[in-house]
């Protein structure tokens, strides 16, 4: 019985993986939706894209991973919103970050930059040039604060 349930089971995923669509990769920039496309040539005109991903999940929505050349990482979901956008070690563009953020880490931490912004449910986490990790809540409120190890 242990061995027929086991069968089952694996031709069960065997066919969702050849039913199901696999990642897509690309380096067309029409391969985002509009959103993503206007946001890659207004904060970043002269980057080149170095691989497009297309995560397609099984339940959830479709959501795209773009790398450009320069090392920056930059993640949309379905609707083409930004939700994180890593730039190593380079300044993620200032206009992205909340006014009150960007006040707090100029403040706090001068002479660093942020080189990583992501949007959460509940707020904003950030990453600094020297490994300070800092979480916001929407508003721009600091809620706490990590070191990188």
């Amino acid at each position: 019985m242990k061995k027929l349930i086991t069968a089952i089971l694996m031709v069960m995923a065997a066919v969702t993986a050849y039913a199901f669509p696999f990642d897509k990769y690309s380096l067309n920039r029409s391969d985002l939706p509009q959103e993503a496309q206007e946001f890659l040539s207004t904060y970043f005109p002269k980057g080149k894209v170095s691989m497009i991903k297309v995560d397609k999940h099984l339940f959830k929505k479709t959501d795209y991973d773009v790398k450009l050349v320069n090392g920056t990482k930059i993640e949309f979901n379905n609707k083409g919103k930004w939700t994180s956008v890593d730039c190593k070690t380079r300044q993620v563009p200032e206009v992205l970050v909340i006014k009150p953020i960007q006040r707090y880490a100029d403040k706090q931490f001068p002479g660093t930059k942020i080189v990583k912004i992501e949007k959460k449910t509940l707020g904003f986490e950030i990453e600094l040039s020297d490994g300070v990790e800092l979480k916001f809540d929407r508003l721009g409120t600091f809620k706490s604060m990590s070191m990188d190890d």
